[in-house]
């Protein structure tokens, strides 16, 4: 999920220019339609319906689009729509091939996703974002969290690290959480009198961006990307993981790649000074300026709380899902008197293009096992690579080095989800053997959030690299070691911690 921050730095948000068009026309999107004309003009194979390979061919169109960025997200969501509307409409049923689908038919299987409790977290997840940055509790929190830490430069890691946990905690945004906190932290780095290109600027900022994308894997409400997983999930195995498992097997693994960050940001990047004086007298006066909690800060804090109460007992002390206890917070939210905002308040500031995305993406995934293109994909993969051979560890290591490189190509974790995640269900459900097809897709998404190497990766790297405190060599030279760390340390505990909870 991502907001447009509001900050200085908004202007980043954008990850790339745009490649060059020719006559006009993005080259990405030429690129696209030729990838989607090729494949349809392959021989469809015996074991793939005519649908499913249509599927491929709209697949193909849109992993070229969105890995170029040659238009935006929500231009590529309506164009995969109409593609899916038209094509899949004029193609033969799926088992009964006497019949067309009929663009009536194929257009509501291209807007399914919008029907799925996923989207509508993401939408609940939105308008929480909204109300903290329209009351400001965003800030206070960061804030209030640095004022505790203290003012070394170590200190400082660590209060940014902390800030980080917290926003993930109760901003269900990547970017929101970093619009937030990078504002705050360059108003210390200037208060502290740090030139902003030296090493402490550059860690600071390095570790709010990496340290998003850590607590993305570790709390399921922290990223678009884990609730579209769960959406998945749900679609086809029938089951969801709860907030608390999620939780319990991701946070161990964020915990420690935090530790793993702040070490590694004092070794790459060592700072000139140990100490920052006046630090702990500019956060104090930051916090002064903000005056006492206001009313709405202190009702929206009780319904976080309350929020985070409900999804972390779900299964335990009540059977409400995650989707239900958000909209009942959103309720109270947005009551006359007793609310924090109203509908005019926050509509300006819903990213809709997120949400658009977000249904078309649970769209494409669900339509391409439908069609059955995912699975005669899954078929593949297991044919041609030797994975029915290895174990559910092997096959983890292979699957999510798989995600982690093909993230290189991709500025949203969204948009992989969307168009990888599908397929490797379909891979897992075609392996034999006897593991844990549910639990090893939720550990498949955490592999999703690897966006630690190139800021294009991820929006959130993109916001802190418009503060031109680092370069994207120093990113990529802290982010190469988080990433392979990071992956050592999933092999690590889908050995030991995750099979103990019986997720293999």
């Amino acid at each position: 999920m991502s907001t447009a921050p509001s900050s200085p730095v908004s202007a980043t948000t954008a990850p790339s220019p745009p490649r060059p068009p020719l006559g006009g026309i993005p080259i990405g999107l030429i690129a696209g339609v030729v990838a989607l004309i090729g494949v349809l003009f392959l021989p469809t194979p015996d074991s793939l319906p005519v649908a499913g390979h249509r599927m491929l061919a709209i697949l193909a169109f849109a992993v070229v689009v969105w890995i170029t960025e040659a238009v935006s997200y929500e231009a590529s969501a309506i164009m995969i729509t109409s593609l899916m509307a038209f094509l899949i409409g004029t193609a033969p049923v799926v088992g009964d091939p006497s019949l067309d689908y009929g663009t009536s038919r194929a257009i509501s299987m291209a807007l399914t996703g919008f029907a799925n409790p996923a989207l509508a977290l993401v939408a609940g997840a939105l308008f929480i974002a909204a109300a903290m940055t329209l009351t400001g509790l965003d800030r206070r929190i960061a804030l209030v969290t640095l004022s505790r830490i203290g003012t070394s430069t170590k200190r400082i890691y660590i209060g940014a690290i902390a800030v980080t946990i917290l926003l993930s905690l109760v901003v269900p945004s990547a970017t929101a959480r970093s619009a937030c906190v990078v504002p705050i932290m360059m108003g210390v780095i200037a208060a502290f009198g740090v030139n902003k290109r030296s090493n402490v600027a550059a860690a600071i900022m390095i570790i709010v961006a990496q340290g998003t994308s850590i607590w993305n894997v570790g709390i399921q409400t922290a990223a678009a990307q884990n609730l579209l997983t769960a959406g998945f999930m749900e679609k086809s195995f029938g089951q969801r993981v709860t907030w608390l498992e999620w939780l319990i097997a991701g946070a161990p693994w964020a915990l420690i790649m935090s530790v793993v960050l702040f070490v590694l940001v004092l070794k790459l990047l060592p700072p000139e000074n140990d100490d920052i004086p006046g630090g702990k007298e500019a956060v104090e006066q930051s916090l002064r300026d903000l005056g006492p909690m206001s009313s709405a800060q202190k009702r929206l804090l009780g319904v976080s709380i309350m929020l985070l109460a409900a999804w972390s007992t779900e299964g335990k002390l009540h059977s409400f899902d995650t989707t239900s206890t958000t909209y009942a917070g959103l309720v109270l939210l947005m009551l006359p008197r007793v609310g924090v905002m109203t509908w005019k308040d926050v509509q300006a500031r819903i990213p809709w293009g997120t949400v658009i995305v977000f249904g078309v993406g649970i769209s494409l995934g669900t339509a391409l096992l439908t069609t059955q293109a995912g699975q005669w994909l899954g078929a593949q993969v297991v044919a041609h690579t030797g994975l029915d051979a290895v174990g559910p560890l092997g096959i983890l290591a292979i699957l999510s080095a798989f995600l982690i490189l093909i993230h290189l190509g991709f500025a949203s974790a969204t948009a992989l989800t969307s168009a990888m995640l599908p397929i490797l269900i379909a891979v897992l459900q075609t392996l034999p053997g006897d593991f844990n097809r549910l639990g090893m897709t939720m550990l498949l998404g955490f592999a999703v959030s690897f966006g630690f190497i190139l800021p294009i990766n991820a929006p959130q790297n993109m916001v802190c690299l418009g503060t031109e405190t680092f370069t994207a060599r120093q990113f990529a030279k802290v982010g190469i070691i988080v990433t392979i760390v990071g992956y050592g340390l999933m092999l690590a505990m889908g050995a030991t911690y995750w099979r103990w909870l019986g997720w293999m």
